[in-house]
């Protein structure tokens, strides 16, 4: 199923990941140090060096199969003026990452309908948003595309890998494998950042490979996969945030599959679109194990309602 060549190639990009990403990591400490690198050099624990996820990206969009790698091209170009804008404001109101984020997603949808994806094309494009959500502590997204890729690879295995571009369809996960693999150690001893561009890249090229697996059923089924896993990953730490943020405290996992889904920047961003300044109060325990609270939870709102009485809120005591 796999030839010797593309064995020989899938080492050579291990070696390309390991090598790129630990030079990068070197060359953004040097000039992160000396204030020449701006949003890509955040001070966290002494500085890390932020979109270190560039070398993923470079390599996906050379390696990813004829045509699919114009998706990884574009919402990679786009993820980096994110990361390089931060949290400015553009005259549109909203922040120049988010717009540039969302047009990428667009330009993916767009361009894959284009390549023959259909329908497929938005339902990868939208992997974007779940893996910037999982990508909010060291290793994380790592981890989920790691176990992603090989549980594809799994379901290519049973169900059988067709051809595309006169290779195997394995070999996209394969490939997203073996360059996650090699990224990784830096990223899970928290030294390094995937940032936008890596975790947005990864989201894109998890779709696709979803994609070659069974077309637009498998996109779907995955992605869910793909957002309960992220949800299961980081449930301890949205936990805190939803006790402390949010004044949830009692988050189901239904909550926290919500935030996978709907959190972040643009996620809220359509809730002030949608919901203005109103703030809907979740009672029916059957929408509140689904997640409604977190769905309906508006950041924007004038005067948001607590979803517990003000008596019921902790407080910290002194310890004797």
């Amino acid at each position: 199923m796999i030839s010797s060549s593309i064995l020989f190639a899938l080492v050579f990009v291990f070696v390309l990941s390991a090598v790129g990403t630990a030079v990068l990591d070197i060359i953004f400490r040097f000039l992160g140090k000396r204030g020449y690198l701006g949003n890509l050099f955040p001070n966290v624990r002494g500085g890390i060096p932020r979109a270190i996820g560039i070398i993923p990206f470079i390599i996906l969009s050379l390696y990813m199969l004829p045509g699919l790698n114009n998706l990884i091209l574009i919402i990679g170009i786009c993820a980096l003026i994110d990361d390089v804008a931060g949290r400015k404001k553009s005259p549109l109101g909203i922040e120049w990452g988010q717009l540039s984020r969302g047009i990428g997603i667009i330009l993916v949808m767009i361009v894959g309908f284009y390549e023959g994806l259909g329908l497929s094309s938005i339902f990868i494009a939208l992997m974007v948003q779940p893996l910037n959500i999982s990508d909010m502590q060291p290793g994380s997204a790592c981890i989920v595309t790691i176990i992603m890729s090989v549980l594809t690879i799994i379901a290519m295995l049973i169900l059988g890998s067709p051809t595309f571009e006169e290779l195997p369809a394995i070999y996209t996960p394969l490939l997203i494998l073996v360059v996650c693999i090699a990224y990784s150690p830096l990223d899970f001893s928290g030294k390094i950042m995937l940032g936008e561009v890596g975790n947005h890249v990864f989201g894109v090229a998890l779709g696709i490979a979803y994609y070659l697996m069974g077309g637009l059923p498998a996109v779907l089924i995955f992605g869910f996969i793909t957002v309960a896993l992220i949800a299961f990953v980081r449930r301890n730490n949205l936990r805190v945030f939803f006790r402390q943020k949010l004044r949830i405290l009692d988050p189901t996992f239904g909550d926290y599959f919500m935030d996978v889904l709907t959190g972040g920047g643009l996620g809220d961003l359509f809730r002030k679109w949608i919901l203005r300044d109103k703030q809907y109060e979740v009672k029916n325990s059957l929408l509140i194990s689904l997640g409604f609270r977190r769905l309906l939870y508006n950041p924007y709102a004038s005067h948001p309602k607590s979803y517990v009485p003000r008596k019921e809120i902790p407080r910290l005591e002194k310890r004797g």
